[in-house]
């Protein structure tokens, strides 16, 4: 179904949140048409404003949940859709321990509405947002996309190993599918503008915003999970990789996406393992500033070291991650010290 005079167009679920935003400043830079639908459950409205601020230019906008599938189909009458980038869902992963049924029901009922939708209107390119959650406890690192993802260990993790599953078997039943399954590591850092970056709900879940919130003088101080881990310092090991890289990365898997049908997997992550006082030193020598930490008890479910192989992204997408880890600490700090209440803030006119 073509609107004829529409020019083709990106949708993006959840593109006001957090790695949403930066995905949709790095399309409207290439050149692509976007139309955002978000329903603000994890992002704030000011969000669209710094969009338009750093690109300069303007988008369709939809406050809508992707759960709503006449909502949904009025975005797709409404606008030529080209392909959908799939960032919408609930993220926190001891929420969806304390709540396991209202993750499931947004997460995996949200992805099978939107791609009920997608095959009504002959929609068939989708680039879905994973995690390296799939890959649970036991794989050892550096992780490949062909390690077993059968041993999620929470509800969170367990919507995108079935998610995942629903999109490989969506793509045997249909070969005109075009999926393309990105399992993300640790995105930290924000746009060098400082105008766009992480603004977490409450406690942040997150290590890096924690960090920032700790060195504005937000919280008190960090809590650091456990010291007594087989790892080089004892504490857990990341692949943190940059917002912006991982957004790139994206552009890079539509641009396969739309030549190539079935389904492809690739972690995205720069291959590199810090620990968390890695981080913290990082942080602070990068910054000038000192921050506050304490070592508390290990987390359930935490794992010791989890890194990526990126290989297979930098072979056949052609992607790279660019940024180092004082980039992700000077852009995150940026980003912090210029909104120290993140989006809450009204724009002075």
């Amino acid at each position: 179904i073509c609107n004829r005079g529409v020019p083709m167009a990106i949708l993006v679920t959840g593109g006001a949140g957090y790695i949403g935003s930066h995905t949709v400043v790095e399309l409207l830079a290439a050149g692509h048409e976007v139309v955002i639908v978000d329903n603000f459950s994890n992002s704030k409205p000011e969000v669209l404003n710094r969009i338009r601020q750093i690109s300069g230019k303007d988008f369709a906008f939809y406050q809508v949940d992707v759960l709503d599938k006449d909502a949904m189909r009025q975005v797709f009458k409404e606008n030529d859709i080209q392909a959908v980038i799939h960032f919408s869902g609930y993220k926190a992963v001891g929420e969806s321990v304390a709540e396991p049924i209202k993750y499931y029901h947004n997460n995996v009922g949200g992805a099978i509405a939107l791609v009920e939708v997608m095959n009504e209107f002959g929609v068939k390119h989708i680039v879905f947002s994973s995690s390296a959650t799939v890959y649970g406890l036991n794989n050892p690192s550096p992780l490949t996309e062909d390690m077993p993802t059968h041993t999620a260990n929470s509800p969170y993790g367990s919507t995108m190993v079935m998610k995942e599953q629903i999109f490989r078997d969506l793509a045997a039943s249909d070969p005109d599918w075009s999926i393309t399954i990105l399992r993300y590591f640790n995105p930290i850092g924000a746009h060098a503008s400082g105008r766009i970056g992480e603004d977490p709900q409450g406690i942040p879940n997150n290590l890096m915003p924690y960090i920032t919130q700790v060195a504005v003088g937000k919280l008190p101080a960090l809590s650091v999970f456990g010291d007594d881990y087989p790892t080089p310092d004892g504490t857990g090991v990341r692949d943190y990789i940059h917002v912006v890289d991982l957004s790139l990365g994206h552009l890079k898997a539509l641009d396969r996406n739309l030549t190539v049908k079935g389904v492809e997997t690739y972690n995205l992550g720069t291959g590199e393992g810090y620990s968390v006082l890695d981080l913290i030193k990082a942080f602070e020598e990068a910054n000038g500033i000192k921050v506050n930490y304490k070592i508390v008890d290990r987390r359930p479910g935490d794992v010791a070291t989890c890194y990526s192989d990126a290989s297979r992204a930098n072979q056949l997408l052609g992607w790279y991650a660019q940024r180092n880890l004082v980039d992700m600490c000077r852009d995150s700090w940026k980003w912090q010290k210029e909104n120290p209440q993140g989006y809450d803030v009204i724009s002075q006119a």
